[in-house]
């Protein structure tokens, strides 16, 4: 690339390198694409550097921590010191391994890499700016372009994210030192996971949640495990109300949170929630109340993309939008806000792009929540099913019953799956329990692959593993499970 006035061209040009971004560079280098992959902050994105890695190994590190100071059932007796800062040390190294490699991959698939901010000129030009004083800018001709700038944390009002003790969950998964208390805003995935991974290295947390439950989204028998863990943690949940200001007191802060409107629970009707205004002091305040798309840094409008009226990028089932030769991909492309969908939808727009018969199904996407314990789902609840006019049979297997389960310690919750009644065609699957995000797997390939209970109930597995459970759920549903009543 030549820096300066130059016009450089590209038969695809890629804006972001996170895991939809990178993954569509990729693929468009092995379908023999002159590729160009433009990325303003470090490789792999969000996910890799900031979200779902570093998450996951705080997760896997304060389980380990609790884990071995509560097995006196076990006769183990231990008090774990936690020293965090060393924690964040070996979380960075997964992280630098990790999108080290990435870069490695690109290169190796021919992928030209470019640091900078692409902005569009129209809708076959973008402009590059370069980070660092002197660097400059240059222009950039493009065949195709797929936008893939994810997603950033929301802010609230007078909650600045650049004020010390108010955190993204960026700032969060970089604190050196474990804080003695903790206000969380927002009970969804992102609140749940490091509310609990706080709690289990000692912090007071208290999760303010203007709804009146944990995991908007979920049904009530999959979030139960979930809350009554947290509360086993200590996590003192305040539902109904929304942050509105934090003050200043000197070691602490005091965080002001008032009645909000909320869904009634007989369904949808808004209703007041009575009760007076909460004041909680805390050394650290989390919002995490979701994530937007990044999508006005990118003069959208000079290509003449279109975006709905939240900034998300509207794409067809090929990850086309409006404008034919322009893709979007990911987070920036609209819910589900997944790391593995925006890898899938980057693929399918890449080989859009080369000529492939590609197309975007979403049948069979996983979900998963990394609580304590996890949650994991995949294809239709039942009553999806049944609003898409399945009749439907289901069958339920609790890890109570499951002697590995019990051998781990771990035997909250259950596995569930829904079939179709009249051939047994799985339909979707549910999981609340141990290792539930590798649990899903096996139900997503059965609904991909058009499998029945049958298929699945005859399917030997491994005794003892977590894995029978699956099993016994569609033995269940088929009336003949073995180690759990049948209905």
């Amino acid at each position: 690339m030549v820096v300066g006035d130059v016009t450089t061209g590209t038969d695809v040009l890629v804006i972001g390198a996170g895991p939809a971004g990178y993954v569509a560079a990729i693929r468009a280098g092995q379908l023999d694409l002159d590729v160009t992959l433009v990325e303003k902050e470090a490789y792999g994105g969000t996910c890799l550097n900031h979200g779902c890695i570093p998450s996951k190994a705080l997760i896997t590190a304060s389980d380990l921590a609790h884990e071995a100071g509560s097995a006196e059932e076990m006769g183990i007796h231990a008090d774990p010191a936690v020293d965090l800062a060393k924690m964040v040390d070996w979380k960075d190294g997964v992280v630098d391994q990790l999108t080290g490699g990435v870069e490695k991959l690109c290169k190796a698939n021919g992928v030209n890499l470019l640091e900078g901010t692409a902005t569009f000129e129209d809708d076959q030009t973008v402009r590059v700016s370069h980070s660092g004083e002197g660097q400059g800018s240059e222009s950039l001709s493009f065949e195709h372009a797929i936008v893939a700038t994810g997603s950033r944390p929301i802010e609230i009002p007078n909650f600045d994210f650049g004020d010390d003790p108010v955190l993204n969950s960026r700032q969060a998964l970089a604190l050196d030192s474990v804080p003695d208390s903790l206000v969380v805003v927002g009970a969804g995935y992102i609140g749940m996971e490091l509310a609990s991974v706080f709690a289990k290295l000692g912090t007071d947390v208290t999760v303010i949640e203007m709804l009146d439950s944990i995991l908007p989204g979920y049904d009530d028998d999959l979030k139960r495990p979930v809350k009554q863990r947290a509360t086993d943690l200590g996590i003192e949940f305040e539902f109904g109300y929304t942050a509105s200001e934090w003050h200043d007191n000197g070691d602490t802060i005091r965080v002001v949170a008032d009645p909000a409107e909320q869904a009634a629970a007989d369904g949808g009707q808004a209703e007041a929630v009575e009760a007076e205004s909460l004041e909680l002091d805390a050394e650290k305040v989390l919002v995490a109340v979701g994530r937007e798309p990044v999508s006005d840094t990118l003069a959208l409008e000079s290509a003449g993309v279109e975006t709905d009226d939240r900034g998300f990028i509207d794409t067809d089932s090929r990850a086309r939008t409006n404008v034919e030769q322009i893709f979007a991909v990911g987070d920036v492309a609209g819910e589900p806000m997944l790391a593995h969908k925006g890898s899938m939808e980057g693929q399918v727009a890449a080989e859009v792009i080369a000529g492939e018969p590609a197309a975007i199904d979403y049948q069979a996407m996983p979900a998963v929540v990394f609580t304590d314990p996890e949650i994991a789902t995949v294809g239709m609840t039942e009553s999806e099913a049944e609003d898409a006019g399945f009749e439907t049979t289901v069958g339920k297997f609790p890890f109570r019953a499951s002697g590995r389960a019990l051998t781990t310690g771990e035997s909250d919750g259950f596995v569930k799956i829904v079939a179709d009644d009249a051939e047994g065609y799985v339909l979707g699957a549910s999981i609340v329990g141990p290792e539930a995000s590798e649990l899903i797997a096996e139900l997503g390939l059965a609904i991909e692959l058009g499998a029945t209970l049958e298929d699945v109930a005859a399917t030997v597995h491994t005794h003892p593993t977590l894995s029978e459970s699956v099993m016994e759920a569609a033995e269940n549903a088929l009336g003949h499970a073995i180690h759990t009543l049948n209905r």
